[in-house]
């Protein structure tokens, strides 16, 4: 998969999150950090057939918004059914990258970072 392939696969993942996902508002950088690595890991876990962590009530949180957004993708784009196990993992990669900048590295959200929180 070539890197503009990549780039617009990534495009299309992210502009479904930013639309249709409400978990992308935490206030607070730090939950959005560990909401990201959560949802996002067990989303690529479940679309590669991968064993899924559900031990704690956060991971079985991040479990169900995974759930949701890989039954999501497998029905919106047809082109995942076609990726093997190591391109699902590099797009997912891109996708986590991506997200953490939008929401968190890249945001004008000043509120992120107030301690009081």
């Amino acid at each position: 998969m070539g890197e503009d392939l990549l780039k617009a696969r990534v495009a299309q993942l992210e502009n479904y999150i930013m639309k249709k996902c409400l978990w992308q508002f935490h206030s607070r950088a730090w939950d959005r950090e560990k909401q990201n690595e959560g949802i996002l890991t067990k989303t690529m876990q479940i679309l590669c057939g991968e064993p899924v962590e559900k031990e704690s009530p956060a991971d079985r949180c991040y479990w169900v918004d995974a759930v949701c957004l890989a039954d999501a993708y497998k029905s919106k784009f047809d082109w995942i059914s076609s990726l093997n196990t190591n391109e699902i993992k590099r797009v997912m990669q891109g996708l986590k990258e991506r997200i953490d900048f939008l929401t968190i590295s890249g945001s004008l959200n000043e509120e992120l970072t107030v301690q009081q929180y």
